[in-house]
This record gives C-alpha cells, sequence and structure tokens, in this order.
C-alpha cells in the first residue's frame, strides 16, 4: 500500500513540474502581441529588426503611390494654372521613384504589398473627377496637402525609431519626397493652412491612412453635380510575390518616369 502510494505522489509530483514548465509557454502564446501573433511582432531579418510599425509604414508608402500619382496625372491635364499642373508634375515624377524603391524594399523583406488604392483613397480620386475650373484646382490642392501632412507625420515617427536599414533608407526617399510635395502644393496659393491648423488640432495621433479629410469647401447650396466616373489614369504595376531573398528583378518603370525634376 505505501508502495502505491509512494508511486502516486512521485507521479504527481512529476505533473505538478511539467505543468509548471508549460504554463508559461502557454499563457505566453496566448496573450495578444506574443509568438503566436506574428503579425504584430518584431521578427528578423538579415537588414536588422522588423517591426510591425515598419511593416505598416511600407505598406502606406505604396498605397499613397497608387492614388497620388493618378492624381498627379490627373492634374497635368486638368489644372487651370502652371502652379497646380506643375504640383501634378512633381506628384507623378516622386511617386513613380518611390513607388521602384518600395516594391525593391518589400521583395527584400519578402512582404506582400497592396495592388490597388483602398476605399478612401478611391473615394478621393472619384471627388477630384466630378470637379471642374477652379473648384478643381482647391480639392487637388488641399486634399493632397492633408493627406501629405498626416504622412509626413509617419515618416518622421518611422526614421526615428526603425532598425531596419531598408527601412530607413526609405523613409529618407519618403521623407525627401513628401516634403517637396507639400512646397509644391503650397505654392499653387490654394491651400487652406486654416483648415489644416483646425485638422491638426482634432485629429487624434497616429493618424488612420483612411480617415477621410475634413470639408475645405462650403456646402453647395444646390444639389450637388452628379459624380463622374474617375479616368483610366496609368497605375504603379502590381505588388510582385514577396521574395525570400535579395536580387529580385528590377519592376517595369511607370509612366511617371519620362518627366524629372532636379
Amino acid at each position: 500500500m505505501r508502495s502505491v502510494t509512494g508511486t502516486g505522489l512521485v507521479v504527481a509530483a512529476l505533473a505538478a513540474t511539467l505543468a509548471a514548465l508549460l504554463f508559461p509557454i502557454w499563457s505566453f502564446a496566448g496573450r495578444p502581441g506574443s509568438g503566436g501573433d506574428v503579425d504584430t511582432q518584431t521578427v528578423a531579418t538579415s537588414f536588422g529588426p522588423l517591426s510591425a510599425l515598419d511593416r505598416d509604414f511600407v505598406n502606406r508608402v505604396r498605397l499613397a503611390g497608387l492614388w497620388e500619382l493618378p492624381a498627379g496625372q490627373q492634374a497635368q491635364q486638368r489644372g487651370t494654372v502652371p502652379a497646380v499642373r506643375e504640383a501634378g508634375d512633381h506628384l507623378v515624377d516622386g511617386h513613380a521613384a518611390l513607388d521602384r524603391h518600395v516594391r525593391e524594399v518589400a521583395a527584400q523583406l519578402g512582404l506582400a504589398l497592396p495592388g490597388r488604392p483602398n476605399a478612401q483613397q478611391r473615394q478621393w480620386l472619384t471627388e477630384l473627377s466630378a470637379a471642374r475650373g477652379a473648384a478643381y484646382d482647391r480639392r487637388f490642392a488641399n486634399i493632397l496637402r492633408l493627406a501629405h501632412g498626416k504622412v509626413f507625420t509617419l515618416v518622421a515617427q518611422v526614421r526615428a525609431t526603425t532598425r531596419n536599414s531598408l527601412v530607413r533608407g526609405l523613409a529618407d526617399d519618403a521623407n525627401r519626397t513628401v516634403l517637396d510635395h507639400i512646397s509644391m502644393l503650397e505654392r499653387t496659393g490654394f491651400v487652406d493652412f486654416d483648415a489644416i491648423a483646425e485638422d491638426a488640432a482634432t485629429s487624434s495621433p497616429p493618424p488612420s491612412p483612411s480617415a477621410p479629410p475634413p470639408s475645405l469647401d462650403a456646402a453647395p447650396a444646390t444639389s450637388p453635380a452628379p459624380v463622374t466616373p474617375s479616368p483610366t489614369y496609368s497605375l504603379p504595376p502590381p505588388a510582385t510575390p514577396p521574395a525570400t531573398a535579395t536580387g529580385a528583378p528590377e519592376p517595369a518603370e511607370s509612366s511617371g518616369d519620362r518627366r524629372q525634376h532636379p
């Protein structure tokens, strides 16, 4: 009887020890943001740690090009003053080059990229397509200036915190491009700085890429004009499948590369 009891105690002790060892592992794996949820974690790469913020930044750079490049092409054609058309030139050239860069970075890091603008960005393009004349110039300058201001904040945050050399280089490139576009949009003379200040005061950082800008024009006294379909503009090539090693093939150049600015 004593032998059976002693064996039982040994088995119970072993079971308790095993449970004590396994519980921390199980508990950690079950927590939000733990190793069980890879998307929220920093992962090791040959270029340095890649954080969730880094991956989100790469994704947003691609999304920015997918709608701002067509918006720039539209401004080249529809702007009623030279300053708006010139801002469109800078948008096309800047995002064509930046889109090539982000696709190279994504291929080296094995990241999938979106192939079309998100719902809010498509709405902005539709809104711009419905505008004409001086109203188009104002809408273009203000929508794009607000969007670039929000991206500028994210670029600064990523540049200050990333430990990944590829993301750091992309942030440097994005910083130069976004600052150039902000300057060109402000040179149009159509930017409503009061609306930008109000948006900055009421927005809760960090801004969502799908957050719509505040209304920049007074509501029309009559029913709004029907929205016309957005014309077709050439977009950057679709995202390539993720690559696990460097040396991804050079993607085709966008039509925006035909024009270059110093």
